[in-house]
């Protein structure tokens, strides 16, 4: 396994590399992580993956700064897996002297999660823009659980490079709730608060009927979650997959949800 630390160490271990699938990550890896480098190395020929928490894309600084961080354990990790490339690049490495994104969404674009956190999709797409012209993959894997934003890169930047994005479904733990690296910050009870909102969003999403009328169901839904476990959720919604447009009917559908639990913020879809 090679850790490349910058562009230079980069350059050199990637040239004349052919059939690269890129893993982004921020780090913390989990079994979520994991599916998507085991799904890399099935499909590529060669495999690397990035660790780097992007400072752009938190419109909260403490978010940022709380934000879980263990690069010895992740390094261990995908030594196990037997990962080729390990691209661990500081901020410098990436953005040099210009940090500002030229990447704006349309309006109609600035829903769900772009809707309330401003400048947040705006410094993933930049960020994920710069890490593909410096790794030129061939493929790179994302996962289900991040919808919009898998969306919106490969509705912004797919189409402007030669690589194909493959999305990978959501890992879930023995009781449904999505894996994610914020999870490290919740206590016990709060995951088990967390676990019970997902499984009636689960049993919510096979039965519900899809009609002009769901939209203002769903804010009631939200309402009265909201009551009954005592958090904050941000949006509740039925949209077509396809175009992201509130939805009409079940077939390519999901419900999508963000929700903060101790001001912990997590996604879902369903």
């Amino acid at each position: 396994m090679k850790i490349l630390l910058n562009n230079d160490d980069l350059n050199e271990a990637l040239n004349n590399v052919k059939d690269l699938g890129f893993v982004p990550t921020m780090g913390s890896l989990h079994n979520g992580h994991i599916s998507l480098i085991k799904k890399s190395k099935k499909l590529s020929k060669n495999t690397i993956v990035s660790l780097f928490v992007n400072p752009t894309q938190f419109n909260n600084k403490n978010d940022f700064f709380k934000y879980p961080r263990n690069n010895k354990k992740d390094l261990s990790i995908l030594k196990k897996l037997k990962v080729k490339y390990v691209y661990i690049p500081k901020v410098k490495h990436i953005y040099g002297s210009t940090n500002k994104s030229k990447i704006k969404l349309n309006k109609k674009d600035k829903i769900l999660c772009a809707k309330y956190r401003k400048g947040h999709f705006e410094g993933v797409l930049d960020v994920m823009n710069r890490l593909t012209k410096l790794i030129r993959p061939n493929k790179i894997f994302m996962g289900e659980k991040d919808f919009q934003q898998y969306y919106l890169v490969k509705k912004y930047i797919e189409k402007k490079n030669i690589y194909k994005i493959i999305l990978c479904k959501t890992i879930r733990n023995k009781n449904g709730l999505a894996l994610s690296s914020r999870n490290l910050l919740l206590n016990k009870k709060q995951i088990k608060k967390a676990e019970k909102l997902t499984q009636i969003l689960i049993n919510l999403k096979k039965k519900i009927k899809v009609n002009k009328n769901t939209k203002k169901n769903l804010l009631k839904k939200k309402i009265e979650l909201n009551k009954l476990f005592k958090l904050k959720i941000e949006y509740l919604e039925i949209r077509n997959i396809k175009n992201l447009k509130y939805s009409t009917q079940k077939k390519n559908s999901k419900i999508f949800i963000s929700f903060y639990i101790n001001k912990i913020r997590l996604i879902d879809n369903f």
